[in-house]
């Protein structure tokens, strides 16, 4: 598995690798990651490779002492050329900007290994115009490499970079499911307490809104908190929130929230059984971003049976059914159309609360795992097609 970013670094490639990594151990395969991000305890070399083991996956970490710790070395190919030609199958894991995994899939193509490459990131307008001038992942396809991306609109602009009629697969990311679903709950829902115990505020009582996120520019923070007064505003009385979460604008935005200090919490990063708590508590979560490849954390939210209300054009959509499990919107007042709706709604939450709960989403690991065996099989079958 070949990725620049990966733990201690914080974000969604990061931790599906990770977490990909160690379910394929459990599985029976021996996974070893290649980064660029350097250990907790920054262990640089200018011609080492760190090797460290993560329950079962080993991590070589092939870093440079750059400012900020930044997964860049243009040294990695010459590094860990003679060891990448010991593996059965690369596995590509990139970004919008992915030096290392990029070098490293040329290399891996170079030495005949089959190679999955997967897109974690929404090619935007401007990235994508970069891309096919670039003529990367066009060339990728010519040399035999299996191409995926996390969700279907994340796959159908990958598919406009190749600029080629060549199949690009949805490969999910994947969730425990035991991780996150509230305790105590039956199948249809309902918590012990009833529908005014946890998770499911009917009556009079406070709505709470719940939110997962990086505190970075292209998360849309600001806009986020723009819309939750929005909702509030509605609902004075009822309404509360929380957005969890680290990153460059946590602070500037507690800064700006202080006057809503009585309702809305910038509570920053919390461990996973802290957040599935908080998910349990909750009543919908609002996931205010347009370019979202996945959305893992309202994948996340939707395995703890909150109902999400989310863009219809993101990744989202991928696990999110308009009216089912969550609720789908055009653009941002449209969001906060569909969160006053539910705000106002008692019945309908509980709806797609037990819903949610009831029925499991297709993305839990054993599922996904079976997925990107299928994109190695791939991977290795165009290779024997070439060798031929």
């Amino acid at each position: 598995m070949l990725s620049d970013c990966y733990p201690p670094r914080l974000g969604g490639i990061e931790t599906q690798v990770r977490d990909l990594g160690r379910q394929l151990v459990a599985a029976g395969h021996e996974v070893h990651v290649f980064t660029a991000t350097p250990g907790a305890h920054r262990g640089y070399g200018l011609r080492n490779v760190e090797l460290t083991q993560d329950h079962g996956v080993s991590v070589h970490r092939v870093t440079l002492p750059l400012p900020f710790g930044l997964p860049v070395n243009p040294l990695a190919p010459a590094l860990v050329r003679e060891e990448l030609r010991a593996f059965d199958v690369a596995h590509v894991h990139m970004g919008v900007v992915s030096p290392f995994a990029t070098a490293l899939a040329d290399l891996a193509l170079e030495l005949r290994l089959p190679t999955a490459i997967t897109w974690h990131s929404v090619l935007s307008t401007p990235a994508l115009a970069l891309v096919r001038r670039l003529g990367t992942p066009g060339r990728w396809v010519d040399q035999g490499a299996a191409l995926s991306a996390v969700s279907t609109m994340a796959a159908s602009l990958v598919r406009q970079a190749t600029e080629r009629e060549v199949p690009v697969a949805v490969l999910p990311n994947g969730i425990d499911l035991t991780a996150w679903r509230p305790r105590g709950v039956d199948p249809s829902g309902q918590s012990p307490g009833g529908p005014s115990g946890p998770g499911g505020s009917s009556g009079p009582g406070r709505v709470r809104i719940v939110t997962a996120m990086r505190f970075a520019p292209r998360k849309r923070v600001r806009p986020l908190l723009g819309m939750l007064r929005q909702v509030r505003d509605s609902s004075p009385e009822r309404v509360s929130a929380t957005v969890f979460g680290d990153g460059p604008l946590l602070a500037a935005a507690q800064l700006q929230s202080a006057r809503d200090s009585g309702w809305l919490d910038l509570a920053g990063r919390v461990s996973r059984p802290e957040l599935a708590s908080a998910y349990a508590a909750a009543d919908l979560y609002l996931a205010p971003t347009h370019l979202e490849a996945f959305g893992i954390a309202a994948l996340e939210a939707r395995a703890a049976g909150l109902p999400v209300v989310a863009i219809a054009s993101s990744g989202v959509a991928d696990f999110i059914e308009d009216d089912v499990n969550g609720l789908l919107a055009a653009d941002d007042a449209d969001l906060v159309a569909a969160a006053r709706r539910l705000v106002a709604d008692d019945a309908l939450r509980q709806r797609i609360r037990a819903h949610n709960l009831a029925t499991p989403p297709d993305q839990q690991w054993p599922h996904v795992v079976g997925q990107a065996l299928a994109q190695y099989e791939l991977a290795a079958e165009r290779r024997r097609e070439r060798a031929r």
